[in-house]
């Protein structure tokens, strides 16, 4: 449902992103009364993802390509330098103090980015975590304020599931759990010196299927 062109338009974050790249090249340019025509259209539009998708990043930022707001609302980015192929999801700030981030940062939802300080790659900060120190690369970092630390920055990805999916994995399940309660129950008999017994599919009496 993520992939493709036009599934990437249509995503609710997008015009977000497509607004921070505008309003940053209007900022680099430097042709009079052009630049401050444009600066209208920056601010009216800024404007609007403020006050409909809850989302300002500031045109001063300097973002690296693969830049993506993985859920809307509550989030608000400085005038900080981010790498390249960084998440930010929902709730998020990161305070103009912030000297830098890395490539490949993933920020929880609710994360939030305080004072001067500076992130390394391959970071992942784990959900309404309070980071106010520098964090080195390639690590999970964690807290309020964030002093848990586990090696490996690295996001876990999940798999887009749906309600079909969950009948189908809980069908899966007791399938699996009648197998093993009948082989326990032809253990038991075994022990107890009755025949075992043969399990031809049907159902009889006190066998849970």
């Amino acid at each position: 449902m993520e992939k493709g062109l036009i599934s990437i338009l249509l995503r609710f974050e997008t015009p977000a992103v497509i607004c921070y790249r505008y309003s940053h090249w209007v900022t680099k340019l430097h042709i009079p009364v052009v630049k401050q025509l444009l600066m209208i259209t920056v601010l009216i539009w800024q404007r609007l993802n403020q006050m409909f998708l809850g989302i300002f990043i500031s045109p001063d930022a300097e973002i690296g390509p693969g830049f993506v707001v993985h859920t809307p609302f509550g989030i608000n980015v400085g005038p900080a330098k981010i790498g390249a192929n960084c998440t930010v999801s929902t709730g998020t700030l990161i305070g103009s103090g912030c000297r830098s981030v890395g490539d490949n940062v993933y920020f929880g939802a609710g994360c939030k980015i305080i004072g001067d300080l500076k992130i390394g790659s391959n970071v992942v900060i784990v959900a309404n975590s309070v980071v106010l120190t520098d964090v080195p690369d390639n690590i999970t970092i964690m807290g309020v304020p964030a002093r848990i630390r586990i090696p490996g920055g690295r996001p876990k990805r999940f798999a887009w599931r749906t309600a079909e999916d969950e009948k189908i994995a809980k069908g899966a399940n007791g399938k699996a759990n009648g197998s093993a309660e009948s082989a326990k129950g032809q253990k038991d008999a075994g022990a107890a010196g009755a025949p075992p017994v043969k399990n031809d599919g049907a159902s009889s009496p006190g066998t849970h299927v």
